[in-house]
Parts: structure tokens; sequence; C-alpha cells
């Protein structure tokens, strides 16, 4: 049985470090360390969002869509308040699709700029 080097990072759920396996398996060692680097510094874990999530109801609302890299939407709801903190009460429940779309994105392109380092 192989071992997973994904289990590795900080809060991975197994369905996370399965997909990271599938998305690298036809790449070569050099060039899994190269994404493993690269993706491990750019990943949000879900409790991260929940963070930045909970942070906008004390201070701004939208933290958690800079963080995410939704800079309009972040502004949007920087502008009315979390959309009169409803739309920061949604993101509070679905902060972990919010990461795990966010980190799929992050792990399709750290696949692409590990294929042309290495």
């Amino acid at each position: 049985m192989e071992i997973n080097p994904f289990t590795a990072l900080p809060n991975v759920t197994f369905e996370e470090a399965n997909f990271l396996q599938q998305l690298t398996a036809g790449l070569s060692d050099s060039q899994i360390r190269a994404f493993y680097s690269i993706y491990s510094t750019r990943r949000r874990s879900a409790q991260d969002i929940l963070l930045f999530t909970l942070l906008g109801f004390i201070l701004i609302a939208g933290i958690q869509r800079f963080a995410i890299g939704q800079i309009a939407m972040g502004i949007i709801y920087v502008l009315t308040g979390g959309f009169c903190l409803i739309g920061t009460i949604v993101d509070l429940i679905n902060h972990k699709s919010l990461a795990n779309e966010y980190n799929q994105k992050i792990a399709y392109e750290s696949v692409q700029i590990a294929k042309m380092q290495a």
C-alpha cells in the first residue's frame, strides 16, 4: 500500500489528500516536491476560512472572501456589511465548501507551475 505524502499537510481532509494524490499521479518526484512546496504555502484550511468568517461578525465583513482570492466579492461584503450579515452567515455555514473550491483551484495552478519548473 502506497503512503499518501499529502496527509502531512495541516488540517487536510481524507478527500483532499486523495484528490491531490490523483492530481499529481503523473508527476516526477521533483515535480511532486515542487508542487507540495507551492501548494502547502497557498492552501487554506476550512478552519482558517471559519476564523476569517467569524471575524466578519466582529471586525470587517468579507475578510474570508479576500483570503480566498475573491477580491470583488470581498469589497462588496465590506461595503454592504456582508449583505447585512446574511452573506456572512451563509459563508459561515459553507466555510468548508469555500475552502475546498479555493484549494482545488490552487492545486490545479500549482500542478501547472510544478510542471514548468522541473
